[in-house]
């Protein structure tokens, strides 16, 4: 049994391995971290520990929220690390052991289609199954020079 836990980002609706998902936290204040690259919005204090917050949609090269509506923190553990992830709004948990699990499909765009595993259809979106660990994966070196 597979469990995901899903959340929307821009039109996408995307699902990550519910054990990697530490808790699901309100927007916090952010600290800016120079020469960062647009992919990390800056650090937050989550009840004293601080963690690097990742702009989903950043790194996925969609364009910066229209802000109508606050984002969400979605505050995974990769390698045992914390790293919060800003998506535009919380889903729910989904089963997918029944469901089928394809290939990333052709209408996805490339950039986002890099960091999946698959894609399931559900009856009324396609859920991309995300790799958090590609996502956090991006060139540190690229976005400080950016």
């Amino acid at each position: 049994m597979t469990q995901l836990s899903t959340f929307h980002v821009g039109s996408y609706l995307f699902g990550v391995e519910v054990a990697l998902v530490q808790e699901v936290v309100r927007m916090q204040v952010f600290t800016p971290v120079p020469l960062s690259g647009p992919e990390v919005s800056g650090l937050i204090n989550l009840r004293g520990e601080v963690l690097t917050a990742i702009d989903v949609r950043a790194r996925l090269g969609l364009p910066p929220s229209t802000g109508e509506r606050p984002q969400v923190n979605v505050v995974v553990r990769v390698d045992d690390e914390p790293v919060s992830l800003l998506v535009d709004e919380i889903g729910g948990v989904v089963e997918v052991s029944q469901i089928p699990f394809e290939g990333t499909p052709s209408t996805v765009n490339a950039r986002v289609g890099a960091l999946l595993t698959g894609a399931y259809t559900l009856p009324e979106k396609l859920l991309l199954a995300l790799d958090a660990r590609a996502l956090l994966a991006f060139d540190e070196s690229r976005s400080a020079a950016a």
